[in-house]
């Protein structure tokens, strides 16, 4: 496939993924169609089963590809890991905050009674592989010395809790009252600094490196 084939291709792949984030926040799971997708991505319904088969593989990568913005701080080196962490709170908070991520997790839950199936698949696309993401930098973090804890995924699920819990279920439960970017600030920065003194081998001096970045946070994002 040549470059510009390509380039296409993934312009095409991601305005369809952005319609599906708009039509599956406001229908759910059950009542999304792919004929309503093909329209909001203005393609055509047999170009929308060419990229994504099904309603199923659509809607994994979807969350994907959420996912993916979430974890993409833990790749970048700079700065270390206290940075790394700053940036990873930051980049979750602007994904799961967004309207359409709230919208879509409220009528999941409300759908998942009648239909666990809907439910699963939300979890298991969703938060399952992002705490799998988590969990494989907190190990690198544990071999490295410079975090300690004795079962990874009680460390990542503190992690997403200290920082976002209590925000994330105001926005969900309060649609007219969503926080706003001062608000979670306020919970991110002082969830990091308990995770810190929690887990970190070096506290102190994380804890330091934490004050110089929160002294001047992301000015840019969905929230």
């Amino acid at each position: 496939m040549s470059d510009a084939r390509a380039r296409n291709r993934a312009i095409k792949e991601r305005r369809i993924l952005q319609a599906a984030f708009r039509v599956f926040s406001l229908a759910g799971y059950a009542g999304a169609s792919m004929d309503a997708i093909a329209e909001a991505s203005r393609v055509s319904k047999p170009t929308l089963y060419q990229y994504f088969g099904s309603k199923d593989a659509l809607f994994a990568a979807m969350m994907d590809s959420a996912r993916d913005v979430m974890l993409e701080p833990f790749a970048d080196q700079t700065g270390g890991m206290v940075a790394q962490l700053h940036r990873f709170a930051w980049a979750y908070a602007d994904v799961v905050m967004r309207p359409d991520l709230l919208g879509l997790a409220r009528l999941v839950i409300g759908e998942a009674a009648r239909f666990p199936e809907i439910g699963a698949a939300y979890q298991a696309a969703g938060p399952d592989r992002l705490l799998a993401g988590m969990i494989a930098w907190l190990d690198r973090q544990r071999a490295a010395g410079r975090l300690a804890y004795d079962d990874a995924e009680l460390a990542a699920q503190d992690l997403w809790a200290l920082i976002l819990s209590a925000p994330r279920t105001q926005g969900l439960h309060r649609p007219d009252a969503v926080p706003d970017r001062a608000q979670i600030r306020r919970y991110l920065e002082n969830g990091l600094r308990v995770f810190l003194r929690a887990y970190s081998t070096q506290p102190q001096a994380d804890l330091a490196a934490l004050a110089g970045l929160i002294n001047d946070p992301p000015t840019t994002g969905t929230i």
